[in-house]
C-alpha cells in the first residue's frame, strides 16, 4: 500500500529545455499564474528557504528522471531505502517548522495582546497557549484543508507584504534603538568557533526544497527554464529581505540577539507591537505551506499518493493536533530550528539533490552542475555531523518570554558592561518615554 516499486525512466540530458514537463498533460489540476507560484517560493523561502543553484539541480533530477515528486525522484535514483530516508526528512523538517511557527505566534501575539489596555498580563486568554490553540482552529487548519497549493498564492501575496513592513519596522529600530543598546565583547568578530551552528540556523531558513515539486506542478504549462526564471526572481526578492532582516537585527542588538528577534524589543514599544502583530499573521499564513508537505509525504508513503475526502481531512487534522501539542510544551525556538537545520534541512538543500543529480546526470565530471555537485555534496554532511554535534554540546541560550536587561533602565547590575555601558543604559530611560510609546 504507499509504495510502488517503479524503474527508472530517464530521459536524455538534451532534452531538458522548455518543452520538458513534470506532469503530464492528462492530470486535472487546478494551475496558477507564474506570480502567484511566485510568491508561493518566496512565502516559502522567508519562513524558510533561499538556496538556487540546489533548487534549480532538483527539478533538473526530476527532468532526468521523469518524476513529479522529491520522493519519487530519490525512489528511481536509489531506490526503496533512499525513498524511505527522504520521506522521513521530508516529513520531519516541515513538521518541524511547523512547530516552530506555532511557537513564534503564541510568543509574538501574546505580548500584542497584553499591549491592550486594561488587559491582565495573566489573563489566560492572551497566553501563548490560548493563542496557539486559538490560531490553529481559526487560521492555520482551515487555510491546510485545501488540496491544492494553488489557492495559497493570495495568502503568500499577503503574507510577503506583512513582511515587507516588518522589515521597515526592523531597520527603523536599528537607526533609533540600536546606538543605545550596549555592545557585547568581540560583537564584529567573524565566524567564531561555533559558526557552524549558525550554519543549521540557515539551513533552516534557507530552504524550500521540500514543497518545490507542489509549487512547480502548480505552474501553466511547467519547464525547466521557466521554473529557472522563477526561482531566479524568488531568491532576489527574498536575499534582499533576508539580508535586510540580519543585518538590521544584529546591528541593533548584537550578542544578545535572540533566536526569535522579536523577543529583544522591548514590551512597550508600540511600532515594534505593531511588528510583532504583523509577524505573528505572516507566520499563520507560512504554516500551511508546511502541512501541505506532511500530508503529501504521508499520502505518498501509506495510501498511494492519493487521499480521499475522508482521509485528507483526518491526517490534515492529526498532523496539526500534533504539532500543536508539541508546540505548547516546547517554548524555546534557538535549539528548534538548529537541530531541524542540521539534521534535515542540510541533507534536503546539500547532500539529497547533489546525490541525485551525480548519479542520473550524464554529463562528464567538468561539467559545471557537476563540479557544484561535489562541492555540495561533502560539505552538506560535514554541516550535518559538526553541526548537530554543536547543538547539542553547546546549546544556545533561551531567554523566552523575558524582557531584555536593557529594558529596565535602573538595573545596572544586570548589564555587567563598563561605565560608557551604565551610560547607555540609564539612557534607556529616555528612550522609554521618546521612543517606545
Amino acid at each position: 500500500m504507499g509504495y510502488q516499486r517503479q524503474d527508472p525512466v530517464i530521459p536524455p540530458q538534451r532534452d531538458l529545455d522548455d518543452r520538458e514537463t513534470l506532469v503530464s498533460e492528462h492530470e486535472h489540476k487546478e494551475k496558477t499564474c507564474q506570480s502567484a507560484a511566485l510568491f508561493n517560493v518566496v512565502n516559502s523561502i522567508i519562513g524558510s528557504g533561499i538556496i538556487d543553484f540546489s533548487l534549480i539541480l532538483l527539478i533538473k533530477g526530476g527532468a532526468l528522471s521523469g518524476t513529479d515528486t522529491y520522493q519519487s525522484l530519490v525512489n528511481k535514483t536509489f531506490g526503496f531505502p533512499g525513498y524511505i530516508l527522504l520521506s522521513v526528512l521530508q516529513f520531519l523538517y516541515p513538521f518541524i517548522a511547523m512547530i516552530s511557527y506555532n511557537i513564534i505566534a503564541g510568543d509574538t501575539l501574546s505580548k500584542v495582546f497584553q499591549r491592550i489596555p486594561g488587559v491582565d498580563p495573566e489573563n489566560v486568554f492572551i497566553g501563548r497557549h490560548f493563542i496557539i490553540g486559538l490560531s490553529t482552529v481559526t487560521f492555520t487548519l482551515p487555510l491546510s484543508l485545501y488540496r491544492n497549493i494553488a489557492k495559497l498564492g493570495k495568502v503568500s501575496l499577503i503574507s510577503t507584504g506583512l513582511t515587507t513592513l516588518i522589515l521597515g519596522i526592523v531597520m527603523a529600530r536599528a537607526i533609533s534603538l540600536g546606538p543605545h543598546i550596549p555592545k557585547t565583547e568581540d560583537a564584529w568578530v567573524f565566524a567564531k568557533p561555533n559558526a557552524i551552528q549558525a550554519v543549521g540556523v540557515m539551513s533552516f531558513a534557507f530552504i524550500c526544497h521540500h514543497n518545490s515539486f507542489l509549487v512547480y506542478s502548480s505552474l501553466e504549462e511547467p519547464t525547466v527554464a521557466k521554473w529557472s526564471r522563477l526561482i531566479h526572481m524568488s531568491i532576489v526578492i527574498s536575499v534582499f529581505i533576508c539580508i535586510f532582516f540580519a543585518t538590521c537585527g544584529y546591528l541593533t542588538f548584537t550578542g544578545f540577539t535572540q533566536g526569535d528577534l522579536f523577543e529583544n524589543y522591548c514590551r512597550n514599544d508600540d511600532l515594534v507591537t505593531f511588528g510583532r502583530f504583523c509577524y505573528g499573521v505572516t507566520v499563520i499564513l507560512t504554516y500551511p505551506m508546511e502541512c501541505f508537505v506532511t500530508r503529501e509525504v504521508i499520502a505518498n508513503v501509506f495510501f498511494g499518493g492519493n487521499l480521499s475526502s475522508v482521509f485528507h481531512i483526518v491526517v490534515t487534522v492529526m498532523v496539526i493536533t500534533v504539532a500543536t501539542l508539541v508546540s505548547l510544551l516546547i517554548d524555546c525556538l534557538g535549539i528548534v530550528l538548529e537541530l531541524n537545520g542540521v539534521l534535515c534541512a542540510t541533507p534536503l538543500i546539500f547532500i539529497i539533490p547533489s546525490a541525485c543529480y551525480l548519479k542520473l546526470s550524464e554529463e562528464p565530471r567538468t561539467h559545471s552542475d557537476k563540479i557544484m555537485s561535489y562541492v555540495m555534496l561533502p560539505i552538506g554532511a560535514a554541516v550535518m555531523v559538526f553541526g548537530f554535534v554543536m547543538a547539542i554540546t553547546n546549546p544556545q541560550d533561551c531567554t523566552h518570554g523575558q524582557e531584555m536587561f536593557y529594558c529596565f533602565p535602573d538595573n545596572f547590575s544586570l548589564t555587567n558592561t563598563s561605565e560608557s555601558h551604565i551610560q547607555q543604559t540609564t539612557q534607556l530611560s529616555i528612550l522609554n518615554i521618546s521612543i517606545f510609546q
